[in-house]
């Protein structure tokens, strides 16, 4: 089963800073390039400096994470469980 997703979708669910934190650790990145409406207009991988995000912003994408999870545990079970 493949559905397509928004990436404002995966952003809003804090997918995207917790991704990014694991490939910081080998210097990438998934970059979201918006507009002044904030609408975004290109997605890329690219090569990063810096590694890691403040607490603030971690702390922001976990909670969205766990909300997520929470609204999704019933299906993410199933879909897991189905052969």
């Amino acid at each position: 089963m493949i559905q397509e997703k928004a990436w404002n979708e995966f952003q809003n669910a804090g997918l995207l800073l917790f991704i990014n934190q694991i490939l910081h650790i080998f210097g990438w990145a998934i970059v979201f390039q918006v507009n002044d409406d904030n609408v975004i207009e290109k997605v890329y991988p690219a090569r990063v400096k810096f590694r890691g995000f403040d607490n603030d912003s971690v702390s922001k994408a976990y909670l969205k994470l766990s909300t997520y999870m929470n609204e999704n545990s019933e299906e993410l079970l199933k879909e897991a469980s189905s052969e």
